[in-house]
């Protein structure tokens, strides 16, 4: 399997979720062994690779630093470009928070989709997981576990009538992505926003970009876009944080209750013990391509 990038630009235009601020953003084709690279055009384009080395900060979203050079809430674009196999592209960023567009991952695949991607002339790397690795966090778990093919299982628990207990497993490819994950909306709760815009968070949030809800119901006049579209938002936030790996995966991820701590932890170690997987370069791919 070769790597794939974007066929064409594509832009965006938006507000931070936390910051609040406007910001532009393309995704450009890039050439094989490039990976994702972020490009902030307001500092000189200066560049920054998403990678697990860069991760800076895990505060209710996932933010990559180099040089004092900020790219924040990166984990629903990086999800999107990981679950539909795109493993090359430039991002260019002209501010320092991604724009949280819906709160999804749906507006970035119906741009893919509108534009499509290419192979490029390189076989794909993959890394396969050999032995089960795990790691545990006041009483959050995430582990990944010999697979021929490369899925997510995440369940949570949140004491709401709209949440309860969910659980889901879902095998990463585009078709299943696109319909599965990608419509599911970030959420919080109405209680918790005075507390975190008062910590510098959320500043940006609204009921156009995020599932808010209140002690028996939520404020949004739209309905869910699944009965379990929280556990379904939850897979796409790991997804987006295992896109740091930098490579295609084939394991079992089975997660419960992690947040982008764990997340981005788990990547890190997990790359940290070799002995739990070998990599291979064209036979099959943890994500498969369209």
């Amino acid at each position: 399997m070769r790597e794939h990038t974007i066929a064409s630009p594509v832009e965006f235009s938006g507000i931070g979720l936390h910051t609040g601020e406007a910001a532009t953003m393309r995704i450009l084709p890039a050439p094989a062994g490039k990976g994702i690279v972020f490009r902030r055009v307001d500092l000189d384009n200066f560049e920054l690779r998403a990678d697990v080395g860069s991760v800076e900060r895990v505060a209710y979203a996932t933010t990559l630093m180099k040089r004092g050079v900020w790219i924040s809430t990166v984990e629903h674009l990086l999800s999107a470009l990981y679950g539909f196999g795109i493993d090359n592209a430039f991002v260019e960023l002209d501010n320092f928070e991604v724009p949280i567009l819906d709160g999804s991952g749906l507006q970035y695949i119906e741009a893919i989709q509108r534009v499509g991607i290419v192979a490029l002339d390189v076989e794909r790397s993959v890394l396969h997981i050999t032995k089960s690795f795990a790691l545990e966090e006041n009483g959050k778990t995430i582990a990944i576990h010999p697979s021929p093919s490369f899925s997510i299982e995440y369940e949570i628990g949140f004491p709401h009538p709209l949440i309860g207990h969910q659980k889901l497993e879902v095998e990463i490819t585009p078709a299943n992505y696109a319909n599965m994950i990608a419509p599911a909306r970030t959420f919080g709760f109405h209680e918790e926003v005075e507390k975190l815009q008062a910590s510098g968070l959320v500043r940006g949030g609204s009921l156009e970009n995020a599932i808010v809800l209140t002690e028996k119901g939520m404020l949004n006049e739209t309905s869910l876009r699944f009965p379990d579209e929280f556990v379904r938002h939850k897979i796409l936030d790991l997804l987006g944080d295992f896109a740091l790996i930098g490579q295609s995966v084939q394991g079992r991820i089975v997660a419960n209750r992690a947040g982008h701590a764990l997340h981005t932890r788990f990547v890190a170690e997990l790359l940290s013990s070799t002995d739990h997987w070998t990599v291979s370069t064209g036979d099959g791919c943890g994500v498969k391509t369209a």
